[in-house]
């Protein structure tokens, strides 16, 4: 179940973790792209962080919102962009709900994904953090009710990016590296794990 008081609680440890996991990303970044994944996704955790006070007592759609604004100051690499449209895409959906069930958390990251496709031009199958994303919709979504969410979507983001290592990317920056990037792990859907894992 995520409701405002969740997330409230959530976001501290969120940006907790992507602060941690930015030389990770930089690192992971800087052999297929510009190694700015995880100063960009860094910056984002200090400017959510700071938005942090005026979130205080907000519903949950205008958290979302006041995020994707945050991250929407952080400039540097795409997976910046694609995480305020994602954010900016679960306020709309938020607009009016007090809170999101298991099913209704499922089929919100399938409509971030569809969103997140049309934005970047990314297919299933590219070695995307579109590849993660679909993952974790499909494990939330087959889930017993009950079952604990964050376990369930580390578990779902890990799959994909151990299923995905031995493929090429084939989209972005990365995919000019062609089968050099066999082997490797795409540095979006480690984000997306580390971000889950944070939660």
């Amino acid at each position: 179940m995520l409701d405002a008081d969740t997330l409230a609680a959530a976001l501290p440890t969120w940006c907790a973790g992507v602060h941690r996991a930015a030389p990770e990303l930089n690192e992971l970044d800087g052999r297929l792209g510009d190694a700015d994944l995880g100063a960009t996704l860094d910056k984002c955790a200090t400017l959510v962080e700071q938005a942090l006070p005026d979130m205080t007592g907000a519903p949950l759609d205008a958290m979302l919102r006041r995020c994707a604004q945050a991250c929407a100051k952080a400039s540097g690499s795409s997976f910046g962009t694609l995480l305020t449209v994602a954010l900016m895409t679960a306020a709309k959906r938020c607009t009016g709900v007090a809170a999101l069930d298991r099913p209704a958390l499922a089929a919100l990251l399938g409509e971030i994904g569809e969103t997140l496709a049309a934005r970047g031009g990314a297919n299933l199958g590219d070695k995307t953090v579109l590849d993660s994303l679909h993952a974790v919709r499909q494990a939330l979504a087959e889930a017993p009710d009950g079952t604990p969410l964050r376990p369930v979507a580390c578990a779902a983001a890990q799959d994909a990016l151990d299923r995905f290592r031995d493929r090429p990317n084939r989209i972005g920056r990365a995919r000019m590296f062609a089968d050099k990037t066999i082997g490797m792990d795409d540095p979006g859907m480690v984000a997306l794990l580390r971000m889950a894992e944070a939660l």
